[in-house]
């Protein structure tokens, strides 16, 4: 045995190294693990880490106003309806039922009169560290002031985020004229839409009118009469929440980022080589998220009431001020538990991690081919097939795509097995983070 075998056998006896990890010896070819550790110090693939504990009075609060009907104009949505813990934080929606629908997860079912949200709801599973955007069109980023025209006071992503939707009509808020479930105007409604403060002081009214509520602000908020909260607390007790319950990373690919090269099947091993590698999904899908850190058009079918000044169509970043450049192009979504949150991409047009798969095996001939029928039947008729929304689409594809993968079945079902090794267990059942009841009454399914 040479010095450096015997070295290298030291060292793996130690523990200091995986006893797969060593460099092949002799030429031999490099074994599965070896390739993937060397690939996670390439794309900067590292343990996301813990979320920072949370003041439970604060988490409380959040926990309440999260699945509180309250807070939309109509009384009959929650923050929860589209970020359902029996649908791992999204609804299992191709496109979000905003308020005047009924039911819940995938079988929510839009009111009369309503339009689909243009967009698939986001898990809020692991967001709540460590991403630099927040939403679809990365509209809320860390790296500068927030891209749409409301000012939204704070620095805090999450709490952005939770800030915007009650603004938003067709999510929460409601059209002028709209009656609540107890018969009462939705006086949110009336508000003028350029009026966000005026919106969110209204929210906040109803909440400081709930006897409940006013105990938990002052457990939450003690040096702060309830009088004197703003919504911008209330978005602090929501992110506090998120950051309390919503963080799973549990999962076989985090044990393997322990060194525990057996957290891994022999399959999802290969698909790891290739999503790092040959199947070139690394280039977006990177660092500790496995995504969330740019914008892709990655040729996505149009579907849905579009956005903005490019409905029908959906452009994306491209719709938002100065960044008409990224026509089509949609945040990369974090893949972190990403078995559990189908329909995927921005409009829940492809139903399964298989479909997705075959997708970027070739997406020019994906789309170009795309079958409507493969949509639920309620946005068949919604689908932009035409030639020239196609070509459009194309126009702009992003460069790292535009060449087929020519990946066999087998590779496909080893990436699939990669993507499977990605789910923490315990994010499987959160069915936990429900509250019984709320401070307003209302009924929290």
């Amino acid at each position: 045995m040479t010095r450096y075998v015997r070295t290298l056998c030291i060292l793996a006896v130690l523990g200091l190294i995986a006893c797969d990890e060593s460099p092949s010896i002799g030429g031999g070819p490099e074994s599965l693990d070896a390739q993937l550790r060397r690939q996670f110090t390439q794309w900067n693939i590292v343990p996301i880490g813990e979320a920072p504990p949370q003041n439970p009075a604060m988490v409380a609060l959040g926990q309440a106003l999260m699945f509180d009907k309250i807070l939309s104009g109509n009384r009959d949505i929650s923050c929860a309806t589209c970020h359902d813990p029996t649908q791992h934080l999204g609804d299992g929606l191709a496109l979000a039922v905003g308020t005047g629908g009924s039911g819940s997860g995938p079988a929510r079912t839009l009111g009369a009169g309503r339009q689909f949200v243009p967009r698939n709801a986001p898990t809020l599973l692991n967001s709540a560290i460590g991403l630099p955007y927040i939403f679809w069109d990365g509209r809320l980023t860390r790296f500068g002031p927030p891209l749409p025209d409301v000012v939204v006071p704070t620095t805090d992503l999450l709490q952005g985020q939770a800030m915007l939707p009650v603004l938003n009509r067709r999510e929460m808020r409601g059209e002028k004229g709209d009656v609540d479930v107890l018969g009462n105007p939705n006086e949110l409604a009336q508000i003028d839409d350029t009026l966000s403060n005026a919106i969110w002081q209204g929210v906040m009214h109803r909440l400081v009118a709930v006897p409940g509520y006013v105990t938990m602000f002052n457990a939450a908020f003690p040096s702060i009469p309830p009088t004197s909260l703003r919504f911008e607390d209330m978005a602090k007790a929501i992110a506090a929440f998120e950051m309390d319950a919503m963080m799973k990373n549990g999962s076989p690919f985090d044990r393997y980022l322990a060194r525990d090269n057996n957290a891994l099947s022999v399959e999802a091993k290969r698909g790891g080589v290739l999503f790092f590698g040959e199947a070139r999904c690394s280039q977006c899908h990177n660092g500790p998220f496995l995504g969330g850190r740019e914008f892709s058009n990655s040729g996505v079918p149009q579907l849905g009431p579009g956005v903005g000044q490019g409905a029908p169509l959906d452009k994306g970043r491209g719709e938002l001020i100065d960044f008409q450049f990224y026509q089509f192009a949609f945040r990369v979504p974090p893949l972190r538990n990403v078995e559990l949150t189908a329909p995927y991409f921005h409009n829940g047009s492809f139903p399964t991690l298989e479909s997705v798969v075959k997708h970027y095996n070739d997406v020019t001939t994906s789309l170009r081919t795309f079958d409507p029928a493969t949509l639920p039947a309620s946005l068949q008729a919604s689908y932009h097939g035409d030639i020239g929304t196609i070509n459009a689409v194309l126009a702009t594809l992003d460069t790292r795509l535009q060449a087929p993968l020519h990946l066999t079945d087998a590779q496909i079902g080893d990436l699939v097995a990669f993507l499977k090794s990605l789910t923490d267990p315990a994010a499987r059942d959160l069915s936990g983070i429900v509250p019984a009841s709320v401070p307003s009454g209302l009924p929290v399914r």
